[in-house]
C-alpha cells in the first residue's frame, strides 16, 4: 500500500494534469463554460491537497482554515459546473449554504475546535457531491444516460467516503484535533477521492465531446436565420415515416417575396421571414413541427390532427401573418402567404408523396390569387380543377 503522502502526491499530480487538459480544451471551445469551471475547481482542489500535505507536517489554525475552505470551494466549483452542463438554474441554492458552512467552519476552527471544522466541511462536501449525483441521475434525459449514470455513481461514492470521514470524527467525539485527522476513513477517502476525481475528470472530457456533438447536430438541423428546423431535419424526422390519415403537411410560400427584397432590401426580407417564423411558433403544440425549407418556403407537419383541424390551423397562421406589420424606411410593410395542404392515406403515404400533394395545392393557391390556403379535393387529384379552400 502507498503511504499517505504518496496518495496526496498522486491526487495533486492527477488534478494538475486534468486541469491543464481541461483548460486547453476550453481555449479551443470557449463556449463550453462548464469545462472552465471544472478546470478551476480542480486547480482549487490541487491547492487544497498541497496545503493539506503541508498541514500534516506543520499543523497550524490558519493553515487548517485554508485547507478546509479550499476543499469546500473546489467541490462547490465542480457542483456549479454540473449545473452549467445540465442547464440547472438557481446557482444561489448551492452557493449560499456552502458559503455559510464555510463561515461557520472558519469560526469554530478559529476558536480551536478544528475537529468540528473538519466535520462541518466533510458534511458540506458530502452534500455537494450528493447534489451532483442526484442532478446527473435525474436531469440527463436528453444526454447519454450511460455516461451520466457513471458520473452519478462516482459522485455518490466520493461523497460517501467524505461522509465516513466526518462520521468517524463525530462518533469518536474528536472536537479538537490539533493535527490532521488520521484514521481508516481518511486512508480510504484518499484512495477513493483520487480514483473518483480522476474518473470524473476523464468523464468531463467525454461530456464535452458529447455536448459538442449535440450542438453540431442541432446546428446542422436548424435554419440559422429563423431558428426553425431545416429541410435536413424534415427528412431526418419524417423521411422514413408513413403518413396516415391523421397526418398532414402544409407548404407555405410568402407571396411576392422577390418583390419585397427588390423594393425594400434583403434585410427587410429577412425580417419578414423571421416574422413569419414567429407566427408559426405561436401555434406550436404537441404534434406540430415547423420547418424552413429554403428561401421563402416553409413547411408544417401536423400529427394526430383531423383534416378540419389541419385546415383551421393553417388558415389561422395565414390570417395572423397577414396582420403582421414590419416597419421599414419606406413605411409599414404587410405581407401575405399562400399555403397548400397534403394528407396521408389510410394505407400510409411517404413524405415525398405528401409533399408533392401539398406543393400541388400550393401552386393552385397561388394561381387562384394568393393569400389563401387550399387543399386538393379527391376529384382534383385525378382531374385537376376542383379545390377546397381552408
Amino acid at each position: 500500500m502507498l503511504d499517505f503522502s504518496s496518495l496526496l502526491l498522486a491526487a495533486a499530480l492527477s488534478g494538475s494534469c486534468l486541469s491543464i487538459t481541461l483548460l486547453a480544451i476550453w481555449f479551443t471551445a470557449p463556449r463550453a463554460h462548464f469545462v472552465l469551471t471544472v478546470a478551476c475547481g480542480m486547480l482549487v482542489l490541487v491547492a487544497h491537497v498541497v496545503l493539506f500535505w503541508r498541514y500534516t507536517k506543520e499543523p497550524s489554525p490558519l493553515l487548517c482554515q485554508a485547507v478546509l475552505a479550499l476543499l469546500s470551494l473546489g467541490i462547490l466549483a465542480i457542483c456549479l459546473s454540473s449545473m452549467q452542463y445540465l442547464s440547472v438554474p438557481g446557482y444561489r441554492r448551492v452557493i449560499v449554504p456552502t458559503l455559510l458552512a464555510m463561515i461557520v467552519c472558519a469560526a469554530v476552527t478559529y476558536l480551536g475546535l478544528d475537529g468540528v471544522g473538519f466535520i462541518i466541511t466533510y458534511a458540506t462536501v458530502t452534500a455537494l457531491l450528493g447534489v451532483i449525483g442526484v442532478m446527473f441521475w435525474t436531469k440527463g434525459g436528453g444526454h447519454d444516460r450511460r455516461i451520466l449514470l457513471v458520473v452519478a455513481f462516482l459522485s455518490g461514492v466520493c461523497g460517501l467516503s467524505f461522509g465516513l470521514c466526518g462520521a468517524v470524527l463525530l462518533v469518536g467525539g474528536h472536537w479538537v484535533l490539533g493535527i490532521a485527522p488520521d484514521n481508516w476513513a481518511e486512508g480510504l477517502n484518499s484512495v477513493v477521492a483520487v480514483a473518483c476525481m480522476t474518473g470524473l475528470g476523464a468523464l468531463t472530457l467525454s461530456l464535452h465531446h458529447l455536448q459538442a456533438q449535440i450542438e453540431l447536430k442541432a446546428e446542422t438541423l436548424t435554419d440559422p436565420l429563423t431558428g426553425l428546423m431545416n429541410r435536413r431535419a424534415l427528412t431526418s424526422l419524417y423521411g422514413e415515416r408513413a403518413f396516415g390519415p391523421f397526418m398532414s403537411v402544409v407548404m407555405f410560400d410568402l407571396d411576392h417575396f422577390k418583390k419585397t427584397n427588390d423594393l425594400f432590401g434583403h434585410p427587410v426580407g429577412d425580417k419578414v421571414l423571421c416574422r413569419f417564423a414567429a407566427v408559426i411558433r405561436k401555434y406550436n403544440r404537441t404534434g406540430v413541427d415547423a420547418f424552413r425549407l429554403g428561401g421563402e418556403e416553409f413547411a408544417l407537419v401536423m400529427s394526430r390532427m383531423t383534416e378540419d383541424k389541419a385546415y383551421e390551423l393553417a388558415s389561422k397562421i395565414g390570417v395572423a401573418f397577414g396582420a403582421e406589420v414590419v416597419p421599414t424606411p419606406r413605411g409599414p410593410l404587410r405581407s401575405t402567404v399562400s399555403g397548400g395542404i397534403g394528407f396521408g392515406k389510410a394505407g400510409g403515404s411517404s413524405l415525398d408523396d405528401v409533399l408533392a400533394e401539398a406543393d400541388k395545392a400550393l401552386y393552385a393557391a397561388k394561381h387562384a390569387g394568393r393569400n389563401r390556403v387550399l387543399v386538393l379535393s379527391e376529384a382534383s387529384k385525378a382531374d385537376g380543377p376542383a379545390l377546397r379552400s381552408a
